[in-house]
């Protein structure tokens, strides 16, 4: 009976094909908004997940901050070495300093940043070297004229195949090319393409480029099994004593938790696609309605129909059956077409907007089962109108 039932209702589908189209669009249309805005949301945290990834994991990055318009005072080795030796949990410290620079190769040149790193900073910020080698202790504590190069940089200005031991020059500062880092990250901090980067020994990028000893930032990675609460008081309390900052005065300095970017991003993220997908799923409601809608035109059109079947002995229950497998068919052809459209849309606009695609089946899933449910919902009531038809009221219907 079903098998039959299945069919009489694909029949009538199709001799209204257009009707029974236009009567779907609201499914399909929130079909395909809540998979594309999921999908869009998934790829956009984890686009930004890979970007927070690039500022390394279980990692404070210190950077100096004014207070009350006043300048604040530059950390130093020292204040670095303090961190890593007087507070336990703190797997390494590291201080870096950056300044634009223009690199020149081959005659050609390329404005990009010169940033002084040392093994220890490699090490927090889970940067890898994928060519060539890191910085040799030697080089870090002499600070030699060798450079270490982000993918862009070698896109940009040399040839394939030739970079490693090729002689290059930033500013005015010739140097030794014995790396290259792997892809870290489409930006990170201020806008700052993580990949658009000179690598140097940070005491050759203090000497020969932005003079002195200071630091302008350091990173602290600590050990997971710590709190990062802990770690974090303990680093406050510790260069408040360093800068002789007294009781009640503001911190010169600011603390960034890349586990806490990483949680507000993840909200962030999550409740914009929550907020627009229940949006998006409020068109499933309108097409619902729209079901309804075109199933009681239908009872009403085959109201003769109706009565003949009850006639020769059709029980009431399977022109329910009947009425109710009709929208429930109806809906599951506008979720499948929906899912269809929002596999194309979603590769579409992530590939426009750059982010990954990221197919989740478990959305697609129940996408598909709450419009098949939407037709269970928003046909039983036309359903069982028809069934509850009297055989001769309806044989005299015109």
């Amino acid at each position: 009976m079903l098998g039959a039932t299945f069919l009489l209702a694909l029949r009538e589908i199709r001799r209204h094909l257009l009707r029974s189209f236009l009567t779907t669009l609201g499914i399909i249309i929130g079909v395909a908004a809540v998979i594309t805005m999921v999908t869009l949301g998934r790829g956009l945290t984890a686009n930004v997940q890979e970007d927070i990834a690039g500022l390394g994991s279980n990692v404070f990055i210190v950077f100096p901050e004014s207070v009350e318009e006043r300048q604040p005072a530059p950390f130093d080795d020292m204040d670095v070495a303090a961190v890593e030796r007087q507070i336990p949990g703190v797997v390494n410290a590291a201080g870096s300093s950056q300044t634009p620079a223009v690199a020149f190769h081959n005659g050609q040149d390329w404005s990009t940043t010169v940033q002084g790193a040392d093994a220890a900073f490699f090490a927090a910020q889970s940067i890898e070297v994928v060519e060539g080698r890191g910085f040799s202790q030697r080089e870090s504590e002499r600070g030699e004229s060798v450079c270490i190069l982000g993918p862009k940089i070698v896109d940009e200005i040399f040839v394939e195949d030739a970079v490693l031991g090729e002689t290059m020059r930033v500013g005015n500062v010739s140097c030794l090319v014995v790396g290259v880092i792997d892809e870290r990250s489409n930006a990170v901090g201020g806008g700052q393409d993580a990949d658009d980067v000179v690598l140097m020994p940070l005491k050759t990028v203090q000497r020969r480029f932005t003079g002195g000893t200071n630091i302008q930032f350091f990173v602290v990675k600590y050990d997971d099994s710590y709190t990062s609460a802990s770690i974090q008081q303990q680093l406050i309390d510790l260069l408040r004593e360093r800068r002789v900052i007294q009781e009640g005065e503001a911190n010169d300095f600011n603390i960034v938790d890349t586990a806490d970017i990483n949680d507000t991003v993840n909200n962030v993220t999550g409740t914009m696609t929550a907020v627009v997908t229940v949006i998006a799923a409020i068109s499933l409601l309108v097409g619902g309605i729209g079901i309804m809608n075109i199933m009681l035109v239908s009872v009403t059109e085959r109201t003769r129909e109706i009565g003949i079947r009850l006639a020769i002995g059709a029980l009431a229950k399977e022109v329910r059956l009947q009425f109710l497998t009709e929208a429930v068919v109806l809906c599951c052809f506008g979720g499948l077409i929906g899912i269809l459209l929002a596999f194309g849309l979603s590769i579409m606009l992530a590939s426009a907007i750059d982010l990954p695609f990221l197919f989740d089946p478990t959305v697609n899933i129940i996408s598909f089962l709450f419009s098949a449910a939407m037709g269970m919902i928003f046909g039983y009531y036309p359903a069982h109108q028809a069934s509850k038809l009297d055989p001769i009221d309806a044989l005299r219907h015109e």
